[in-house]
């Protein structure tokens, strides 16, 4: 992304995945050097190309001090890279539990103080229903994004406690046609969530080719762990959930058909049917999904300003989405996020369809929609809907 620190422009860099910890600004004039360590390049190849950028022959000591930064950091595809990814993937795999990996960033980690801002975020009318099958909220950043977090959580009523509530969630980094799962429960300043092991495992023998299990994508995904924050903020720390990654089903919006063309993802969504039409008074789903994401920081040529200008457009769009998912129209909902290989990006496409695929004929309710300037020129959209059978 682009360097937000002003005395320092170019781009920044890090990882995602957390294998490190590294954070490099690349100052502008090197930044063309990067599309070097495609794996096609040469050592020639770049020294070339600093020579004609700089005018100077002698450029060996800004090579060096470029790959070793990259590399010592984890950023090249090297040896140094796989000890970082082993060591992580090791460390998750041993892990009794999946650790609030964004507290003390997005929320805060002391509980008292989290109390304190959750009854802020969730401040507002309480209209419990007694009917809710399902609930989506945003996965944005809570600071953000509460009022529509509040939309939906508010909906939530006092007998939904004991159930096992379904999370769906956006798997941003993992396999774009697999589920991720994990038996380990959520750690939030409140306290441990119960995973629900029964169906956990009724999921792994019906689908196996489908999920990576134990998928270490948890460990640096917040739409769970946001979602996990909200219910025990109203049901308190012990409840039984169920935590699925959902891939963005890449293949099915960039090269078209629908998403269960591809078997194994087929036989998921047969099992959550099976596991739904069996078990659905004991069941709440929730989805941790954000919408529309736009402007320069997605690689769009303008600047975005939520619900001005091309966002105007952007929201007329989004509603068309969004009443076809309240309609449970699963094939009109997918046909909407294919037009333009999903120009608006949501991010939120695939628990939804997934949602509705699993409990066909849930009808939804918008309850608020929002768009946020995540910052000065680009925008997130999300909304709060609540789902009845």
């Amino acid at each position: 992304m682009p360097s937000p620190v002003e005395e320092q422009p170019g781009l920044l860099i890090r990882d995602s995945f957390r294998y490190s910890d590294a954070v490099l600004i690349i100052p502008p004039p090197l930044v063309q050097c990067l599309a070097y360590w495609d794996g096609k390049h040469t050592d020639l190849d770049l020294r070339q190309m600093l020579v004609e950028m700089t005018g100077d022959f002698q450029v060996g000591q800004i090579q060096e001090q470029l790959n070793s930064a990259l590399s010592a950091a984890g950023f090249l595809e090297n040896e140094t890279y796989e000890r970082m990814k082993a060591e992580k993937h090791a460390e998750f795999a041993a892990a009794p539990v999946r650790v609030a990996s964004h507290a003390g960033a997005a929320y805060p980690e002391e509980a008292d103080e989290l109390r304190e801002v959750m009854n802020a975020w969730m401040e507002g009318d309480k209209e419990p229903a007694e009917d809710l099958v399902a609930i989506a909220a945003p996965h944005v950043s809570p600071g953000g994004g509460y009022e529509s977090y509040q939309a939906a959580y508010s909906k939530l009523a006092p007998l939904y406690k004991d159930r096992t509530f379904v999370i769906l969630g956006t798997s941003h980094y993992g396999a774009p046609s697999r589920f991720g799962l994990t038996r380990k429960p959520y750690e939030t300043p409140y306290g441990r969530t119960a995973t629900n092991l029964t169906l956990f495992d009724e999921l792994m023998a019906k689908a196996p080719d489908a999920i990576g299990n134990e998928d270490y994508c948890h460990a640096v995904e917040h739409s769970i762990e946001f979602q996990v924050l909200f219910l025990q903020s109203i049901y308190g720390p012990d409840i039984k959930v169920l935590p699925i990654l959902c891939g963005s089903y890449a293949k099915s919006i960039f090269e078209g058909g629908m998403p269960e063309d591809d078997d194994n993802v087929k036989r998921f969504l047969g099992a959550l049917g099976e596991i739904h039409a069996r078990e659905a008074d004991k069941l709440l789903w929730v989805m941790g999904v954000d919408m529309a994401h736009m402007g320069a920081r997605y690689g769009d040529n303008f600047e975005a300003i939520a619900g001005q200008e091309e966002m105007s457009m952007v929201e007329v769009r989004d509603m068309d989405r969004i009443k076809s998912l309240n309609a449970s129209d699963a094939k009109g909902f997918w046909e909407r996020i294919q037009q333009n290989r999903d120009d608006l990006k949501w991010c939120g496409s695939s628990p939804l369809y997934t949602f509705l695929k699993a409990v066909p004929g849930a009808k939804g309710t918008l309850e608020k929609y929002e768009q946020w300037n995540i910052d000065e020129q680009s925008v997130v959209s999300f909304a709060g809907v609540t789902f009845r059978s």
